[in-house]
């Protein structure tokens, strides 16, 4: 008999973790919360609550939860102060939602006393460990249960018949053989995984994609858009003030009308495999490049530098699961320092799958016409210094010169 009384799921209603819910009932013989994230992935949600309702969980411990706003302005806004990429090319559109369900599994467990989570993260991916290292976190000691290390169910035809003999709604395309990807998405972006993709060589379709056109197929004509930052983030449109998450839903639509933001990425997971992925994240596309040429007005050279020197290691934090980590949280400090100056506007042009800024301005400001302009400046910077600095930079290399080093 389980010593688990009560559990909290991070449910969404599809067939893994229909699965999930009965089986922590017959496995466990507990009572199980489900919570449902409303993460602005354009699913209905409610189906969700209905078949909670079917298989006996009380109203009163099923959670749908609208954590948009929270997520944009809490996750995705502190996450691009850093100008955050994984590997060179990853936004970290999945990676980056992981702390707040966690937290949201968390805050649901203490207010329902319950004394376990879980989640439907496979043995093989990165999402259990971002769960898991979320949870303990913030809840010392919560019991976790991850069914995919525990249970038998590890083939499609043993989790369908599971699902079959204890009446859980199986939809045609499981029944013809799955899905032809394994999909994450919300308001940062869409990834698709598995199946065809498990080939690397093989190319995705265009028909996978759901958020953008194809390049070649968006318009002929560019588009402009001016950004308003304050203090790092995007605070206004072409002019109007949009909340944290109406700003990432607008450039969503914007940059995947322009066919931006799709990229097939073979990435290094945190437990040791290379996985192939795809990923649309048109909207972070567009305020990633936006928040640079804003940056390259306002911030100190040596600042600037500083932050790209630490962006790597602030990347792989939220990559692995470290969100709510000291160290993460000690760099985020450092981060928000440096963005009480990043305010002003861009203009960036939106042209066939390429963001490009062709404009700036800000009241904070370094930039200096008249120190940097090619005509007279007026005894402003006095050229002739240059040969002094050069001089000195080049004592070592001319002494090394000589000795023939």
């Amino acid at each position: 008999m389980s010593d688990v009384k009560k559990v909290v799921l991070a449910y969404s209603g599809g067939l893994d973790t229909s699965v999930i819910l009965k089986w922590l009932q017959d496995q466990y013989q507990c009572e199980v919360v489900t919570f449902t994230a409303d993460l602005g992935q354009g699913e209905e949600l409610e189906p969700a609550r209905q078949k909670a309702l079917k298989f006996g969980i009380k109203p009163e411990n099923i959670y749908i939860d609208d954590v948009r706003e929270e997520f944009v302005r809490d996750f995705v806004f502190p996450m691009f102060r850093a100008n955050t990429v994984y590997e060179g090319e990853y936004l970290l559109g999945t990676s980056i939602a992981r702390p707040l369900i966690a937290k949201r599994l968390v805050e649901i467990a203490r207010d329902t006393k319950a004394d376990a989570i879980s989640h439907g993260a496979t043995g093989k991916g990165n999402d259990q460990v971002r769960f898991e290292l979320g949870a303990y976190a913030l809840m010392p000691e919560v019991k976790v249960i991850a069914p995919w290390r525990e249970w038998d169910l590890l083939s499609r035809e043993k989790l369908m018949a599971y699902a079959e003999a204890n009446g859980i709604e199986v939809d045609m395309k499981h029944k013809n053989g799955g899905a032809p990807y394994s999909m994450d998405a919300n308001l940062l972006h869409i990834s698709f995984e598995g199946r065809h993709l498990e080939d690397p060589k093989a190319e995705a379709e265009e028909s996978m994609w759901r958020w953008t056109v194809s390049p070649e197929q968006a318009p002929d004509a560019a588009e402009y858009v001016d950004l308003e930052f304050e203090n790092g983030d995007v605070v206004a449109i072409n002019g109007i003030r949009l909340k944290a998450h109406e700003v990432l839903a607008k450039l969503n639509e914007l940059g995947g009308k322009h066919g931006i933001g799709r990229l097939d990425l073979v990435e290094n997971r945190y437990v040791g495999m290379k996985s192939r992925g795809c990923y649309e994240t048109p909207g972070g596309t567009i305020l990633l490049k936006a928040h640079r040429g804003i940056e390259s007005i306002t911030l100190d050279r040596e600042v600037a530098h500083l932050k790209d020197d630490l962006m790597p290691r602030y990347a792989s934090l939220i990559y692995n699961g470290y969100w709510w980590s000291p160290e993460r949280k000690a760099l985020q400090v450092l981060i928000d320092h440096t963005q009480a100056r990043v305010n002003g506007w861009v203009r960036v042009k939106l042209y066939k799958g390429g963001v490009s800024v062709v404009a700036r301005d800000s009241k904070d400001t370094l930039f200096d016409q008249t120190i940097a302009t090619f005509d007279d400046d007026g005894g402003a910077y006095n050229q002739a210094d240059a040969g002094g600095f050069i001089k000195l930079n080049a004592l070592r290399m001319r002494i090394a010169g000589k000795k023939g080093r």
